[in-house]
């Protein structure tokens, strides 16, 4: 998109986004700046999606930006942190005319809105290629209080938050290939609910954590090499809502199906190391010496082949 046409839209579309904040200078300049908060460190995270990668191709353009909101502050709620601001980078296909760019910035300031968050700045350009659009979120924490992958011990229990596999059966869902008569795991799917609520839980109990993007297995997994332990897993202990209960039910293999839900990703969940179980979450397994990850149902090890979504 080429010089006055960007800018146009750029204030017509994102300058409302702002919030008001001072360091985004109404989105008129090139940069922004980041306010000082005293006894806090800035934790920024980054994630971008793809049409027909991480949603379907044709997806409404005000549930991608949707989504893409979530996903981003589902990183920063992992960490404990308060997310107080963004960065946007977007790629129009030739087929995003003005009514689609409009309903993506709908979308887009809907969700800033309900979660406080403020766009600072960013990039429009346009692609040949499929619909991408890319969020940097920036939030606080306490000085030296971030939650890392890296801190597990030994003797810690392992816990997820709310329900696991709902992500992995919504996506089959809008494919048609599980029933979903209500559309609860379709929108499971297309609109995750980050875990800012669990921000002082986090804060007070957590030795590590991670948000369940990739899948339960891969990002406890992440925990594991990065604290240099192991993490035992128990899938009989797998926390699953109705509708997914529902679907093991009619599964003949539930090693298998179990697995599947474990491996699947998009829950946007935490998981989490702690002393004891806090509450919100439930213990699916322990932190013991060694490397890597061990999984088990009914007392028996389950060889895992692929523990998660991979990029590359």
């Amino acid at each position: 998109m080429s010089g006055a046409d960007e800018f146009t839209e750029i204030a017509r579309l994102f300058r409302p986004l702002t919030g008001g904040a001072i360091g985004a200078f109404d989105l008129l300049d090139d940069a922004a700046i980041v306010p000082q908060r005293p006894g806090f460190d800035l934790v920024v995270t980054k994630d971008a999606i793809v049409e027909g990668v991480h949603f379907p191709v044709g997806e409404h353009p005000g549930l991608v930006a949707r989504k893409l909101v979530r996903v981003n502050l589902s990183d920063l709620a992992a960490k404990a942190a308060e997310p107080f601001a963004c960065f946007l980078a977007v790629a129009w296909p030739k087929a995003f005319g003005p009514a689609e760019r409009e309903a993506f910035a709908s979308g887009l300031g809907e969700d800033l809105r309900t979660f406080g968050v403020g766009l600072l700045g960013g990039d429009t350009v346009s692609t040949p290629g499929p619909f991408t659009a890319s969020l940097t979120a920036l939030g606080w924490v306490p000085q030296g209080g971030m939650v890392r992958r890296a801190g597990a011990r030994v003797g810690d229990v392992v816990a997820v938050s709310g329900t696991i596999g709902d992500g992995a059966l919504g996506l089959l869902a809008t494919q048609g290939e599980v029933e979903d008569p209500a559309g609860w795991l379709a929108e499971r799917y297309r609109l995750p609910s980050p875990r800012l609520d669990l921000r002082d839980v986090l804060r007070g109990a957590a030795s590590a954590a991670a948000d369940v993007s990739d899948g339960l297995i891969a990002d406890a997994g992440h925990i594991a090499a990065a604290s240099g332990v192991r993490l035992s897993l128990d899938l009989d202990r797998l926390p699953v809502s109705a509708a997914a209960a529902a679907w093991l039910a009619t599964q003949p293999h539930q090693s298998q199906a179990l697995a599947q839900l474990a491996t699947g990703g998009d829950d946007y969940e935490v998981v989490g190391t702690f002393r004891e179980t806090p509450p919100g979450f439930t213990q699916i397994g322990r932190v013991c010496a060694g490397a890597g990850i061990e999984v088990s149902v009914g007392g028996s090890p389950v060889e895992i082949g692929r523990r998660g979504w991979r990029h590359i």
